[in-house]
């Protein structure tokens, strides 16, 4: 499936939940299938983390560039491009595309670097909802995501109820714990102490603060992991010796990949960025404005709900979806959840397992269009 990534320019300003305003934003976006005539077809993906709009295909100039979760969408696929019209839109603060803050800053003309906004979960899901009215499409058949996606997805049943038709909520959390947190804050300490970070204005000096991206990619990728995957993958083998070193070099397969990994993203991910999305992690709460209460949060869905766990995904534990499950059984929504023994830990969601990709797929087959 060749795809094309585009992009929408909206000149009418955005109010961002912490008081800023964006003048004027872009949102780089991708869309697969074809719109049908009632336009209720659409599904609007929504991305997590390090990912992009890019969620299928590939590029006609870039045939190695497959989009992230290109097992789940396209032709023939559980989310299947023959029958949907499937939107993948890069949210504003990123680096892929949208206005983020390596991009232009209207009153100056340079990048706005360290003095873009902090933008929120409801943010990402107010401009989308721009995005859709430029693409005319008023109610989504689906709107989905995992992880960071998934809190999304979850935003938009409580900020458009009557624009969402079924919300898909994997691998998710209402809101982060306190742990969840603090990985967050360690990461953001690693990038802004690093030299290179200039406040945030390290673009203007010609410089990454790669060695803190490095560091906070690694100590993420820990998380996104299960120990049983990782023990599997990696075990305690050493790294292309029959004895440990004794210094600090590699010994490890596992400090092999960890390096590899933080080299990879620092070569492509933006330091301003990963701040601000980890800060939108951990302001998200809908219950928040409820004294707590997520079921009172709840109440505004109108969607039907599908929700998928993963026993092995320690960072956003299975007891965090059953949370969101008992708040819509409260509210008495039409719901299925799915709580799956895949050993891969929060990443399960990208994965292959036939349970996960056979669920979704007959749940797609049986929304009405």
């Amino acid at each position: 499936m060749i795809v094309e990534a585009r992009k929408a320019k909206f000149s009418e300003p955005l109010k961002l939940k912490g008081g800023a305003t964006l003048p004027e934003f872009e949102i780089a976006y991708e869309t697969y299938g074809e719109l049908n005539a009632a336009r209720s077809n659409a599904v609007l993906v929504c991305h997590a983390l390090n990912a992009s709009h890019h969620v299928a295909g590939t590029y006609a100039d870039k045939p190695d560039d497959v989009g992230w979760w290109d097992n789940m969408v396209g032709p023939g696929k559980p989310l299947d491009t023959n029958r949907f019209f499937v939107v993948g839109s890069n949210y504003i603060g990123s680096c892929f595309g949208s206005t983020g803050p390596t991009s232009p800053n209207p009153a100056t003309g340079k990048a706005w670097g360290a003095d873009f906004p902090v933008v929120t979960v409801e943010d990402w899901v107010a401009a989308q909802a721009r995005l859709a009215d430029r693409l005319g499409i008023e109610r989504f058949a689906a709107v989905m995501g995992g992880s960071i996606g998934a809190m999304q997805a979850l935003q938009w049943s409580l900020s458009f109820p009557q624009r969402v038709r079924h919300a898909i909520v994997i691998a998710a959390t209402p809101q982060l714990s306190a742990q969840n947190i603090a990985f967050n804050e360690v990461a953001r300490q690693a990038i802004m102490t690093d030299p290179d970070f200039h406040g945030g204005h390290y673009y203007e000096k010609g410089v990454v603060p790669r060695r803190g991206l490095r560091i906070a990619r690694m100590i993420g990728h820990i998380t996104y992991l299960s120990d049983d995957a990782m023990m599997e993958k990696f075990g305690r083998l050493l790294r292309g010796k029959s004895a440990p070193g004794y210094d600090f070099n590699v010994d490890f397969e596992i400090e092999s990949y960890l390096r590899y990994q933080g080299d990879k993203f620092a070569d492509y991910f933006d330091a301003n960025t990963y701040l601000r999305i980890t800060k939108a992690l951990d302001y998200y709460d809908p219950a928040a404005d409820f004294g707590g209460d997520l079921a009172a949060a709840m109440a505004r869905a109108q969607a039907n709900f599908l929700v998928v766990s993963f026993t092995s995904d320690w960072r956003f534990a299975s007891s965090r979806s059953r949370a969101i499950v008992k708040a819509l059984l409260d509210n008495r929504r039409v719901l299925s959840y799915l709580e799956i023994d895949a050993p891969q830990g929060h990443d399960a969601f990208l994965m292959d397992d036939a349970r996960y990709i056979g669920a979704l797929r007959a749940y797609f087959g049986n929304i009405e269009l």
